[in-house]
């Protein structure tokens, strides 16, 4: 047993164990994965090396392997309704990696939402490879409304001819129109790549639209809403794209992959295909839109007025507090959300003037619209007095009660 090998590294376990069941997680690119993929991620494939794909390996003994990992691949394609997968990939980084490297040359033009609009880094951040390699062309929201605007998108796309136009977000609350972006891609001859990490389990249950059939690639993580393990796997419209896709992951970046983590993934494609899985996708919506009107009736600001999908950001500068500053009051307090910058932010990336929040993991501790209202009014109580240890003290005393009665791993750790 760890408790008894190795007391220290247990410790920590069930320190983080305890700061899960305990408190409130609302970074919405966090949830819980179940206990089957938890299983799976941590049994006897994580000994197998497993170099190349299935059926065409460097090594032997690789039978059983072979059989998961096309399980995975067939459960993937089923779920997303796509000819060709590649469930490889160790995270959304690496697979949009493989993206760029299978449809593009280095130096070629990209377009890419800006990362302070609310971008992700592989969409073409000067301090990512994306932005190093590539000739980026980045978009920004429109300044009013703080939403998609397409008609810039196909301006600028019409005037700098990129090679490719990427499709996704790590900050946008909104739905993603991915037949515009495909028809502005078409226009001027681009590849469209469509990054549907943050909404994959959304899309899987139909409660956003989907890229298949859209984009030439589409790329995604297996957590967040997908509430798989921590990985990423990539969805091809054709057996052209598939194979340049599998030589950019293997040999071009990833030696052997990560087969306990394949099989997790398997695990949670499975379970994202069952009738329950759509139902709890719905309430991480109605649960993101009752959160935000509550926060909205508190005075709250939010970046576009509100959410279509499973996120919301908060622009904190009517309350005169930085992302910072909030985030480490609400830490304080049991609420874990992460600070991210909205569009033009006057803060600079390690500061901001934003809090990006959702209702993924929450949702799957089982809470709904009534407990969206208490999460918004602690918010308020904590960021009315951020300095004040006694409110958050008494905040945290009041979120510890509420956690016990949606238990996620109660039974895991005995004390």
């Amino acid at each position: 047993m760890l408790s008894q090998s190795d007391p220290q590294v247990w410790n920590f376990y069930k320190r983080e164990w305890r700061r899960q069941e305990e408190g409130l997680e609302l970074i919405p690119s966090e949830n819980y994965a179940s206990l089957d993929v938890m299983a799976a991620a941590g049994g006897i494939f994580t000994n197998k090396y497993a170099e190349g794909y299935p059926k065409k390996r460097y090594y032997g003994g690789n039978e059983w392997i072979d059989e998961v990992e096309l399980l995975a691949i067939e459960r993937v394609k089923s779920l997303f309704g796509s000819p060709f997968a590649n469930v490889q990939p160790h995270a959304g980084s690496q697979a949009n990696m493989a993206a760029y490297f299978a449809l593009l040359t280095p130096g070629d033009t990209v377009m890419g939402l800006n990362l302070s609009q609310g971008g992700h880094l592989t969409h073409g951040s000067p301090v990512n490879f994306s932005g190093k390699w590539y000739k980026v062309v980045p978009f920004s929201l429109h300044p009013e409304t703080h939403l998609l605007d397409y008609d810039e998108i196909a301006r600028l796309a019409e005037q700098h001819k990129p090679k490719m136009i990427i499709a996704g977000f790590t900050a946008y609350p909104r739905q993603v129109d991915f037949a515009k972006f495909a028809k502005i891609s078409r226009s001027c001859g681009a590849k469209l790549m469509a990054d549907m990490s943050h909404v994959a389990g959304l899309v899987a249950a139909g409660e956003h639209p989907s890229p298949i059939g859209h984009a030439d690639v589409t790329t995604s993580t297996t957590h967040k809403t997908l509430r798989g393990p921590r990985g990423a796997f990539i969805l091809s419209p054709s057996e052209e794209t598939a194979k340049l896709i599998d030589k950019a992951v293997f040999p071009g970046l990833q030696g052997g992959p990560l087969e306990n983590m394949i099989m997790a993934k398997a695990v949670a494609f499975h379970e994202a295909a069952k009738p329950g899985f759509k139902t709890y996708a719905k309430q991480i919506v109605k649960n993101a839109k009752a959160l935000a009107k509550a926060l909205l009736d508190l005075n709250f600001t939010l970046v576009s007025g509100g959410t279509d999908t499973h996120l919301i950001l908060i622009d904190l500068r009517n309350r005169l507090l930085t992302g910072k500053e909030a985030q480490l009051a609400l830490d304080a307090a049991g609420i874990t959300g992460n600070k991210n910058t909205i569009p033009n932010d006057p803060q600079s990336p390690f500061i901001t003037s934003g809090l990006r929040i959702g209702t993924p993991a929450l949702t799957t501790r089982g809470m709904k619209e009534k407990e969206m209202e208490k999460v918004a009014q602690w918010m308020d109580e904590v960021l009315k007095s951020p300095a004040d240890e006694s409110v958050r003290a008494k905040v945290k005393a009041e979120i510890r009660k509420m956690a016990k009665e949606f238990p996620i791993y109660s039974d895991l750790i005995k004390e």
